[in-house]
Formats: structure tokens, sequence, C-alpha cells
């Protein structure tokens, strides 16, 4: 197999949760293009319809499921809708989650009077929502003996940041999940099942834009400090996740399980000097 072959992802099924999302989109396509037929799960109908249009209008296959990562029964229809279309699941991103502005602690808030509620909902949403699908759609790829799945941890995971406490239960959760299970399934199918995940750095997103910008635009305090404590001096582009996602999902990483590769502009490795 050359070089180029073993990152191509053709024919592959591909479900992709969160996909409605401003990172599941960047996902979405990318992972289309490199040749996978490609699953947009999420909840809003119009933005999922959107990302499967893009993909047709790119020469791609795009089938819409609307479900919640968190109702098993919905999943499990949703397993059998792409049995009967596609035949088979190759591949499984867990981008569904995000923060919730109640699971935050703010600046002025006592420490100790955090949403005990809202941070539950974080940790369900982020946690659950990637260890559900993985039930559902990973025993398919066990029947087949082969798959892949990445699943979406958190700089603060690495680095916990101030303020987002459910944020970073469910990052770190996820990135102990995701060792786990890689031992796991390697152990028990030979590893022909991989899990490995992504840990973006700061990338603007529904669920942050509350703590990055102000009313007007202009950035926070907050958004300012991630950027000079980033080397490269900027946010991340949803488009610069794509490449390590197709190298996890393709036999470009056959060997490469129970990793979290970080994609940061260096924030990780920069100590402030």
């Amino acid at each position: 197999m050359s070089a180029l072959a073993q990152f191509s992802l053709q024919d592959k099924v591909v479900v992709i949760t969160g996909a409605t999302g401003v990172l599941g989109a960047a996902l979405s396509l990318a992972v289309a293009g490199a040749g996978a037929k490609v699953v947009i799960m999420g909840r809003d109908a119009g933005r999922a319809q959107a990302r499967a249009e893009a993909i047709r209008a790119a020469g791609g296959e795009a089938l819409v499921i609307l479900a919640d990562v968190l109702d098993t029964a919905q999943l499990e229809a949703a397993r059998d809708q792409i049995l009967a279309t596609w035949g088979r699941i190759d591949g499984l991103v867990n981008a569904a989650g995000g923060n919730l502005p109640g699971a935050t602690v703010r600046p002025d808030q006592d420490l100790f009077d955090l949403s005990i509620t809202d941070t539950r909902r974080a940790v369900d949403l982020n946690l659950f929502g990637t260890v559900i699908p993985t039930t559902v759609f990973g025993r398919v790829m066990a029947t087949q003996g082969r798959g892949s799945i990445v699943n979406i941890s958190s700089l603060t995971a690495q680095r916990p940041l101030t303020r987002v406490l459910g944020y970073t239960l469910a990052k770190k959760s996820i990135e102990a999940y995701t060792q786990w299970m890689a031992v796991e399934l390697g152990q028990r199918y030979g590893g022909g099942i991989r899990m490995n995940a992504i840990a973006p750095g700061v990338f603007l997103t529904e669920q942050n834009r509350h703590l990055m910008l102000e009313a007007d635009g202009a950035l926070t305090d907050r958004a300012r400090r991630f950027i000079a404590n980033t080397p490269f001096q900027r946010f991340g582009e949803a488009e610069e996740l794509t490449g390590t996602l197709i190298y996890l999902l393709s036999d470009a990483s056959r060997f490469v399980t129970g990793e979290t590769v970080l994609v940061d502009g260096g924030f990780n490795a920069y100590s402030g000097v």
C-alpha cells in the first residue's frame, strides 16, 4: 500500500455524532473528501441537511439521521437504518458534546455554590454522549472485526482550565475511557478495532462563545490570555483538526490505539516563558 493510499477512507462508512456543530461541519466534509460515506448525526434538521448537501455537492455520499446521543433506543434505530442503507459501519467519531453555561463557575460566584444539576448534565452530554454511541455502533464493528473510533477530548483534560468544571470532569473522563477501552478492544479483537482521541486546543464554538467574546464581538480577557499562551498566537480553525482525524480513522494509524493527539498550536507545551 502506498503512503498516500494509507490515508484513504474510500468506501468506508463513518458515523459522526454532533455533526451539526461548528467543528462537526469541518470534520464531516473532510471525512467525505477522503472517500468515506458519512452519516451526519445531530438534532438540528436544518443544519444536518446543509452538511449533507455540501458533501453531495462535492461528489460525496451522506445520510442524515436525527438522534440524541443519550438515547439508546434512538441510536439503535439509527444503527439499523445505517446497516439497511450501507450494510456496515467502519468508523465512529464521537463529536457530540460541549460546555454548558450552568456548569461553569463565574469569577464572582461562591466556589462551593456551583450547580450540581448542570455539572451532571455536562458530564452526561460529553462522557455518556461518547460511551453510549460506542456501545451501539461499536457492537457492529465487533461483529465485523474491524473499525476505528475517535473521541473528542479537550485541552482541559491535559491542563485543567478555570471556570469550566463540568467540561473538565467530562473530558478527563473521556481520556480515561479512551485508554481503558483501547486496551479491552485490543485484547479482545486482536487490533482490529481501535480507539483514540483528539484534544483540540482553543477553537471558537457555540458553547464557549460566551466565555471568549464580548457582546460587541471583542475578545474577552480570558480569550486574550489563551492567545497569549498559545505559541501560534491565535485560535485554531476547525479545518486544522481534520488531518489528525483522517489519520486516526485510516489504516495509516493501524498500530495506534489508546492515544490522545493534541491539536492546540503549542498551548500544552508552553510554560509561559
